[in-house]
């Protein structure tokens, strides 16, 4: 009856109760979880307004990464973490909000969807790391806190210094500002030790990139936007004439073109062909797959004259 009343406009609906939450402990070890949000600020103290994204650890409150951007997108997103991963190594899981670049979500405001994937996530599940999505502000206090400690603390900063460029302050954030901001906010982990581990036999330069699917043609091109790539003839196979491929997009603009672990295809920033001999891209668990005679090559190896020499 009270929801029919309400349906029709006779009785008032009641303010929804407040949640209970509960203060998260955080992670006991460094490399368990890593917190990425950015900031839209006027970081120049002027009409400019830039993302400043931050690689941060729940553990330590440490800072990774800290840069200004144009805009926190998925090129800028997956830079930070490939960097974040060649200095540190792999870590458990990534906290983030739930912008495109990082989940796929069906309805505004609604839950993601975990099998579709964007870039980010791509990149991310070959790693086997886990994402985790934010759900309410509340659930990103720490980044937000941090955030607003950043913009009380650095536009003067750089105002001091006298920088007035993007390039000027991501080298004052790397070389001074980011030790200094850890040194006064970073402390211990709860326990010894941490978890990040070292990333071997995979090609991070292609995990972080800008990766689409398309069907090769029948004069051995594949068009991605207004490009078409022509593919040169391969040792391995006659004609990529109806294979599908991959075409990664790299940070720094270059594109290689992917058939399954081989490298078909290398191009500039500008589509000029770039003519080396194709390549076999790293795949995980090469270094297990290695037969026992690529271990023992050199004792294989022919001894030299003077060794024949020197025995006589």
């Amino acid at each position: 009856m009270k929801l029919a009343l309400q349906g029709a406009g006779l009785v008032k609906k009641a303010r929804q109760r407040g949640v209970h939450r509960k203060r998260r402990a955080p992670r006991p070890l460094p490399g368990m979880l890593l917190h990425l949000d950015g900031s839209h600020h006027q970081w120049f103290q002027d009409d400019r307004w830039y993302d400043l994204i931050e690689v941060l650890d729940d553990a330590t409150n440490e800072t990774y990464y800290a840069q200004l951007v144009e805009e926190e997108s998925t090129r800028t997103v997956l830079a930070a973490l490939k960097e974040v991963i060649e200095r540190k190594g792999r870590f458990c899981a990534l906290y983030s909000d739930r912008a495109s670049h990082f989940f796929e979500t069906p309805q505004a405001g609604g839950p993601v969807d975990p099998r579709r994937l964007t870039q980010v996530g791509r990149a991310l599940k070959e790693l086997g790391i886990e994402m985790i999505p934010a759900y309410s502000p509340q659930a990103r206090g720490r980044s937000e806190r941090r955030f607003g400690t950043w913009q009380g603390r650095l536009p003067p900063e750089l105002r001091l210094a006298g920088i007035r460029t993007v390039e000027e302050a991501n080298r004052f954030l790397r070389e001074r500002y980011i030790p200094q901001i850890n040194r006064k906010f970073s402390k211990p982990a709860a326990e010894r030790g941490h978890a990040f581990v070292p990333v071997r036999g995979q090609d991070l330069d292609r995990i972080f990139s800008v990766q689409q699917e398309r069907r090769v043609a029948n004069d051995n091109t594949v068009r991605w936007g207004e490009r078409l790539w022509q593919l040169e003839r391969t040792r391995f196979r006659g004609t990529l004439a109806g294979c599908r491929v991959t075409i990664c997009e790299h940070l720094d603009g270059r594109v290689s073109v992917v058939y399954g672990p081989h490298v078909v295809g290398r191009y500039t920033a500008e589509g000029e062909l770039l003519h080396d001999a194709p390549r076999r891209t790293s795949q995980p668990g090469d270094e297990q797959r290695r037969p026992p005679w690529a271990l023992t090559s050199v004792a294989l190896r022919a001894p030299s004259v003077s060794a024949q020499t020197a025995r006589t």
